[in-house]
C-alpha cells in the first residue's frame, strides 16, 4: 500500500426508473446503509455526496440525461476497494444491478491513482471515464480487472 497515493473510483449507471419510483424502493432503501458501510470499511477515505448528505445518486446535473447517476469515491488502496466492492453486502446489489439500472457503456466504472489528502474534482471523474472509454485501461484510468500501480505499471488482478 502506498502512503504516497490514494485510489479514486468513479462510476456511472442509468437508472431504470426515478429513484421515488416503486420499483427502484430496495435499491433507494439500502443507499444509506451501504453508504455507512462503505464509510466504516477498511481504507475508506471519502465520497461524493448530495449537498443535503444524501447518496450521490442524488447529486443532480452530472450528465444531460437526468437518470444517469455517478457514484464517487476515494480509498487507501485497490485492495480495500476490492474488499468492498466484491467481499461485502455491496455484492448483491452488484449481482442483481440489472433490476434498476440499463447499461450505459462498456466502461462504466473508472480507477486512477491521485495524491494521498486530495479529493479530485466531478469534472476529473468525468474526464478520467471519457480517456478509459476511448482508450481502454491504461496508467492514466483503468479498471479493477485492469489495474495499474501508481507509477504506472501494470498489476495482474485477483479478482474472485
Amino acid at each position: 500500500m502506498s502512503k504516497n497515493f490514494h485510489i479514486a473510483e468513479y462510476n456511472i449507471a442509468r437508472l431504470k426508473a426515478p429513484l421515488d419510483s416503486p420499483s427502484m424502493k430496495e435499491f433507494v432503501d439500502f443507499l444509506t446503509p451501504i453508504n455507512k458501510f462503505a464509510e466504516e470499511s477498511t481504507g475508506f477515505v471519502w465520497r461524493l455526496t448530495a449537498p443535503d448528505g444524501q447518496s450521490s445518486s442524488y447529486v443532480s446535473a452530472i450528465y444531460e440525461d437526468p437518470m444517469i447517476v455517478p457514484n464517487f469515491s476515494v480509498w487507501q488502496d485497490i485492495e480495500s476497494l476490492k474488499n468492498f466492492v466484491y467481499k461485502t453486502v455491496h455484492t448483491y446489489f452488484l449481482r442483481d444491478r440489472k433490476k434498476w439500472f440499463d447499461q450505459v457503456s462498456e466502461y462504466q466504472t473508472v480507477l486512477w491513482w491521485v495524491p494521498a489528502g486530495y479529493i479530485p474534482t466531478i469534472e476529473e471523474a468525468k474526464e478520467k471515464l471519457i480517456h478509459l472509454q476511448k482508450h481502454g485501461p491504461t496508467p492514466t484510468a483503468f479498471t479493477l480487472q485492469a489495474p495499474f500501480d501508481e507509477n504506472g505499471n501494470s498489476l495482474k488482478a485477483n479478482i474472485k
